[in-house]
């Protein structure tokens, strides 16, 4: 599906960049084969992320994605104002006109100068632009500039630090015991071949600058076997928390070969705790409160399917409960099931916006914290980016979640 998107937004590439921008003849082939040559890039950059040989090619062809996304987005917006201003072109050009005659050489001897006289060359006509290729032109440029600048502040925002978000979140029956519980919520860190050691020394360095209560990784956290990634995910030996760090899978951890295992067992060495479709007691100040995790709904096809029964059936009564689950469409489960708040990630807060538009269609809440079937559901926006080395309208976010009465 993918790919299949990224073909046809080539092809209107090739109609707004190529086509409406030069006539037919070498510059018009030359560009066509250029634009060919751009969707084999994103192709083979989306099969070489997978294997280690690849990985040379996910930057170029990543970022072209980001500037192809961006192109199209200001070439749609673009449409009308180049339609209103091809109607007032045309409008305006005077009707009737006839163009001028074309110059009639004039021989030696038949009424012109003398045989002994020079001859001055007619100066060479130019031909001028028509209409079409001026407003084709002109929009290409702007569209052009627009994605660039918009990519290269995209570029900064996402490979610079985290925004760290401090939130507080009321429950009606918290516990008074527990007001005051504090977690670092991270997710979405996707450990792959654009991002190295430094991306997660950083993380679990900020982590550990917030002195919270309980650490809670949910999902995306890596993007390629541990036999590949194991080194970059060594740092989290590191994090720093009262209660510990939990982890609770994504759909990306399924696409791993093999599936998450080989990562629950690295992360268990790493000193972060794994919540397979079952909780733990966290024990704060006298009272307990229950902190379970369930597996992202992307396990069904690997035969490991989130689990709401196991994860939360035979709670005590009146104890408060904390959900991972790392979408946030698994609200409507947590909800059948008495949660008090469900943190998740997943979106990226859209990460390209206006993508963000197309992930609300999908998932009852892009980012932040919302009340969805009477249960609060804390979406961070993620700490990493899939993809594009970009995020625009979505910075990168680590977050610090209190609970209060």
């Amino acid at each position: 599906m993918f790919l299949g998107v990224v073909g046809l937004a080539h092809v209107y590439l090739w109609h707004r960049m190529v086509r409406s921008t030069t006539g037919p003849g070498r510059l018009r082939k030359t560009l066509t084969w250029g634009l060919v040559g751009l969707v084999l890039l994103v192709v083979a950059a989306f099969v070489g992320s997978r294997v280690q040989w690849g990985h040379w090619l996910a930057w170029p062809g990543y970022l072209w994605v980001a500037v192809m996304f961006y192109l199209v987005v200001f070439l749609v917006v673009l449409e009308i104002p180049r339609a209103v201003a091809a109607r007032l072109l045309r409008r305006a050009a005077p009707r009737g006109a006839t163009p001028e005659p074309e110059p009639v050489p004039v021989l030696a001897g038949a009424g012109g100068p003398a045989e002994d006289e020079p001859v001055t060359p007619p100066a060479p006509r130019v031909t001028p632009m028509s209409r079409r290729l001026f407003l084709g032109r002109a929009t290409a440029a702007v569209a052009g500039v627009g994605a660039l600048g918009t990519v290269a502040y995209g570029m900064t925002t996402a490979l610079g630090d985290p925004v760290t978000e401090r939130v507080r979140v009321a429950l009606p029956k918290l516990d008074p015991r527990l007001s005051g519980l504090r977690f670092a919520v991270v997710s979405d860190v996707h450990l792959g071949p654009l991002t190295g050691l430094r991306h997660t020394e950083r993380i679990v360095r900020m982590i550990n600058g917030l002195e919270a209560d309980v650490v809670a990784i949910v999902g995306d956290l890596v993007d390629g076997p541990v036999a590949e990634l194991g080194p970059l995910a060594r740092p989290l030996k590191n994090l720093e928390s009262r209660y510990g760090a939990y982890f609770v899978t994504g759909n990306h951890e399924y696409y791993v070969s093999g599936g998450p295992g080989e990562w629950i067992e690295e992360l268990a060495e790493l000193g972060v705790r794994s919540l397979r479709n079952e909780r733990v007691e966290i024990r704060h100040q006298g009272a307990v409160l229950d902190l379970a995790g369930v597996n992202d709904v992307g396990g069904a096809d690997a035969g490991d399917p989130p689990d709401f029964d196991k994860a939360l059936g035979g709670r005590a009564a009146g104890r408060n409960t904390v959900l991972l689950a790392h979408q946030p469409i698994q609200v409507a489960e947590a909800a059948r099931h008495g949660v008090d708040l469900q943190l998740s990630g997943h979106t990226h807060g859209g990460q390209l916006a206006p993508f963000n538009l197309v992930v609300g269609l999908q998932q009852p809440v892009v980012s932040g914290l919302a009340t969805v079937g009477g249960v609060p559901v804390y979406v961070t926006r993620g700490a990493g980016f899939w993809g594009p080395p970009v995020r625009v309208g979505a910075p990168p976010e680590i977050t610090m979640l209190e609970l209060r009465t």
